[in-house]
């Protein structure tokens, strides 16, 4: 028996990092899984086929998270497609980092949108379906910027900032009705993103960790398998920080 069985979890971005790390992990634990990317490559169908060989029904939509007409219409096929939705991961997200005096209103509003806005989006459109059922975990990827700020990141810090406080003010609004709403706040994780960096660049980020280590993408999708599971049937409108003690 699996923590998930036979639950369906919507998961945004998931075709690669942690998104990909969260979907395999659920699947694992008996969940089907529809995924959404921005567009239909060969990384997303082996994503695709890493799932379907788990035993899981899987759908994948090509679709952007920021758009607000194309995810209500893809939480409209899920729920044609599997019936329900019981867990929404809202993990779609971008970086565009340069100082704020050197940030261009586009940089801040490209940021904005793909990392904040996706998460409006597909928690407005899972909720009346979440509210029927009377019961759902809705969980959102901030990050320990979100928490603290960084310099060079004013674009990415505000709108993980802002998922803190929609995760939290969902929690009290949709709490009645047995709704749970969390955000997972990662720090330095190693995905394809930070090994691009150079290793003198690495070196100084994993220093600023205590654990001395940066963090892997399955440690994150761990949290997220707590907050998607019965296990964590009384956590709501909290943050979870996993990052060495980073922060």
């Amino acid at each position: 028996m699996g923590l998930l069985d036979g639950k369906t979890a919507l998961i945004t971005g998931a075709a690669r990092g942690i998104g990909k790390q969260i979907a395999l992990l659920f699947a694992k634990e008996g969940c089907n899984i529809a995924f959404t990317d921005i567009e239909r490559n060969e990384t997303v169908d082996a994503t695709q086929k890493e799932l379907e060989a788990l035993g899981v029904k899987v759908r994948v939509y090509a679709s952007d998270a920021a758009d607000y007409d194309a995810a209500h219409a893809v939480v409209e096929d899920v729920i044609k497609e599997f019936g329900r939705i019981d867990i929404l991961v809202n993990n779609a997200g971008i970086t565009r980092d340069t100082l704020l005096m050197r940030m261009s209103e586009e940089l801040w509003d490209e940021v904005i949108r793909v990392n904040l806005k996706s998460a409006f989006n597909f928690t407005h459109a899972v909720t009346p379906y979440m509210m029927r059922q009377r019961s759902g975990s809705i969980m959102s990827l901030s990050s320990v910027v979100g928490l603290n700020g960084n310099a060079g990141q004013a674009n990415y810090a505000a709108s993980k900032a802002g998922i803190i406080a929609l995760m939290k003010t969902t929690a009290k609004e949709l709490g009645p009705r047995g709704i749970r709403a969390n955000a997972i706040a990662p720090g330095f994780i190693l995905t394809d993103m930070t090994k691009a960096l150079n290793e003198e660049t690495l070196k100084q980020f994993v220093s600023m960790v205590p654990m001395r280590r940066g963090g892997q993408p399955e440690e994150v999708a761990k949290v997220a398998l707590f907050l998607a599971s019965d296990l964590s049937s009384y956590v709501s409108g909290q943050v979870i920080q996993v990052n060495g003690a980073m922060a």
